[in-house]
């Protein structure tokens, strides 16, 4: 059986790095559910961001191509 590579996603707070992994580990990192993270990375929450005015230290997630 062929077995894909999973996703992996880098997971920032403003510019700093936090964090690197699957969107399941970053979860069970972060206690937060599989689902937040994918939200994290959606170009939705990045337009929401934007419009707010304290944006410096929120969260968000890239995802990285490979």
């Amino acid at each position: 059986m062929i077995q894909l590579a999973k996703a992996e996603y880098a997971l920032y707070k403003g510019d700093k790095f936090i964090d690197i992994g699957t969107a399941d580990e970053l979860a069970k990192k972060r206690n937060v559910s599989k689902r937040m993270i994918y939200y994290l990375s959606t170009p939705t929450y990045k337009r929401k961001l934007k419009k707010r005015k304290k944006n410096k230290n929120a969260l968000f997630v890239e995802k990285i191509d490979g």
